[in-house]
């Protein structure tokens, strides 16, 4: 009988017919699996890499606070200002914020999203009233039929405002780092870095999974029943869970002696030397984190990096190669924006001169410049990234005249 039932297939005269899923033989298993990585959307990695890693936490707010700390000047073609609208509303562009705080809020959203979004309210002919960051998770742009950006669309809470940018002066300016298949959003460093963060974030878990389990490699309990028995029942097989859970894992439980009624064998399973190589692996993934957003591993205190002589000369090459270059672009594009609104050509940039890390450098350009006799006054205010003298530049057009 038994065999008969497999010769037709199970489908005997007494046998009940069964739906078969369509999909079924479709399944495929997988043994090693494949790796998980977490999301690429601005709100994931924004919590796993910001908020869910020391690593990239630390990297954002060194180069946001470095760069919204750098002095700023703004100058012409004729001269640096002393005192201007632009440099009043930039020292406080808003009531909740001063320069520091909105411009490390603009460069971490920059450095998160790739994107940065800054609004101008009030403005009515000359500079704005107020400048704010908004987040750029919740901004949309809208192309039009040309495909450069028509509006920006806000979206918080069920509500959605428009920003028109076909205005000559737009209340919006959108900054955004290269990407090179994306037209209208910037790619960020985070996302470059985000695969690294995911390793990273997985071996912190794994030391604490070694740590909350008496930080021993895990085991297995063999049964062997007296009379031939292969298995446990299930009361019995739940009961030996439950004791393993409450009496034998967690720190509390570290070193206790384990006690195995007959038929239980202990086995344990000792991990080889590539295992325990998890902890250089989370060192390279620090390190690869670092490097995705201009960081020198040195300044985060991660072992292994001997790229620079000394502390200093990780820290100058810092300034020089990642905040610098940064604090330029953001300066040039919002004063480009802020020049729409006044009607003015003007230059806002950072001051070298004020940089404690670069004393060094500057200090020997200015030794340099200040011996070069073969070179007029104007060429070395011009060497130094200084605007002419006035004075020096009404005798030149005079004499031009002449």
């Amino acid at each position: 009988m038994i065999m008969d039932f497999f010769r037709q297939g199970g489908t005997g005269a007494g046998a009940t017919e069964q739906k078969a899923s369509a999909t079924g033989p479709l399944m495929a298993w997988h043994g090693a699996g494949r790796a998980a990585w977490s999301p690429r959307d601005a709100v994931s990695l924004a919590r796993t890499g910001f908020a869910g890693n020391p690593v990239g936490f630390r990297c954002v707010k060194l180069v946001a606070e470095a760069a919204a700390s750098l002095p700023l000047v703004l100058e012409d073609d004729a001269q640096r200002f002393a005192g201007h609208p632009v440099i009043g509303l930039l020292d406080r562009p808003n009531p909740a914020q001063g320069r520091a705080e909105m411009m490390e809020a603009l460069y971490a959203q920059l450095l998160l999203t790739g994107n940065a979004y800054v609004e101008a309210v009030g403005a009515s002919g000359s500079v704005p009233r107020e400048l704010h960051v908004l987040r750029s998770d919740r901004i949309r742009v809208v192309p039009g039929q040309d495909g450069w950006p028509v509006a920006y669309e806000y979206r918080v809470g069920g509500r959605t405002h428009r920003f028109d940018v076909s205005e000559a002066a737009p209340g919006v300016c959108h900054l955004r780092n290269f990407h090179p298949q994306d037209d209208h959003y910037g790619l960020a460093p985070m996302q470059a870095a985000a695969q690294a963060v995911d390793v990273h974030n997985a071996a912190s878990r794994w030391s604490k999974a070694l740590l909350d389990n008496a930080a021993r490699p895990s085991g297995a309990i063999v049964y062997r029943g007296a009379e031939g028995q292969s298995g446990l029942s299930t009361d019995q097989y739940d009961r030996l869970v439950s004791e393993m859970e409450s009496h034998h894992q967690g720190p509390r439980n570290a070193g206790r002696p384990m006690l195995l009624e007959g038929g239980l064998d202990w086995k344990p399973m000792g991990f080889s030397p590539s295992d325990m190589e998890f902890q250089k692996t989370k060192e390279a993934a620090a390190r690869e984190i670092a490097l995705a957003f201009g960081v020198p591993p040195m300044l985060l205190g991660v072992p292994g990096d001997a790229t620079y002589a000394n502390y200093q000369e990780a820290n100058r090459a810092f300034f020089r190669l990642t905040v610098l270059p940064l604090s330029a672009r953001v300066a040039a594009a919002l004063i480009h924006w802020l020049g729409e609104f006044t009607g003015e050509r003007l230059r806002l940039k950072p001051d070298l001169d004020q940089v404690p890390a670069l004393s060094a450098e500057r200090e020997s350009q200015w030794t340099r410049v200040a011996g070069a006799d073969f070179l007029t006054a104007t060429e070395k205010r011009e060497m130094l990234g200084l605007p002419p003298m006035p004075a020096e530049g009404t005798t030149g057009a005079e004499s031009a005249d002449g």
